[in-house]
C-alpha cells in the first residue's frame, strides 16, 4: 500500500538518516537550528519534546519538533506547549509542508486539549514572520532568545 500526501513519522532507527539529512537552504540555516541539534535536545528533554520526521509518499521532505507543556519562566508559572522547530528540505520548500507541518502540531495539542499554539521566530526581513503569521499567529510581545514569540489560538 502506498501512502499519498504528507504524514508524520516519529523519529526510529530506520529513519534517523533520513532525519538527518533534512538540510534548509543555505540563508536560512542561521534562523533555524539543524536536525541533529533538535534531537540532540530531544534526548535531553523527554517528554517535552515531540521531534517527526515529515514523510510524503516514501520521501523525507522535513523535520519538526513540538514541545509540550514545558515550563516557559523555568519557574512553573507558566506551562505552554508549540513549534520548537521547523526545517522543510532546502528542494521541499513552497509546496505547502510547512503549513502542513503547523496544522499537524496544531491537530496535536487540540487532541491534548491545549489552548494555544506557541512559536518563536528569528526577526527581520530574512526570517519566517510573514509564514506564522499568514497561519494565523500574533506576536505577544515577548521574546525568548533573541526571537519573536508568537500565539496562535486553538478553540
Amino acid at each position: 500500500m502506498t501512502t499519498t500526501g504528507p504524514r508524520l513519522e516519529e523519529i526510529t532507527a530506520g529513519n534517523l538518516d533520513a532525519a538527518l539529512g533534512i538540510r534548509v537552504r543555505p540563508d536560512q540555516e542561521h534562523a533555524v537550528a539543524p536536525v541533529v541539534k533538535s534531537l540532540a535536545e530531544a534526548y535531553v528533554h523527554p517528554g517535552v519534546a515531540w521531534p517527526r520526521l515529515i514523510v510524503d509518499g516514501e520521501r523525507p521532505v522535513g523535520f519538526l519538533m513540538a514541545f509540550l507543556d514545558i515550563d516557559w519562566y523555568e519557574d512553573g508559572s507558566v506551562l505552554r506547549s508549540g513549534l520548537w522547530r521547523l526545517n522543510i528540505a532546502a528542494g521541499e520548500q513552497g509546496r505547502g509542508y510547512g503549513r502542513f507541518a503547523v496544522e499537524s502540531v496544531a491537530e496535536e495539542l487540540r487532541r491534548r486539549d491545549t489552548k494555544q499554539l506557541y512559536v518563536t521566530w528569528h526577526p527581520g526581513p530574512d526570517g519566517p514572520e510573514g509564514f506564522y503569521l499568514g497561519l494565523g499567529f500574533r506576536p505577544n510581545g515577548e521574546t525568548s532568545g533573541g526571537q519573536t514569540v508568537g500565539v496562535r489560538e486553538l478553540g
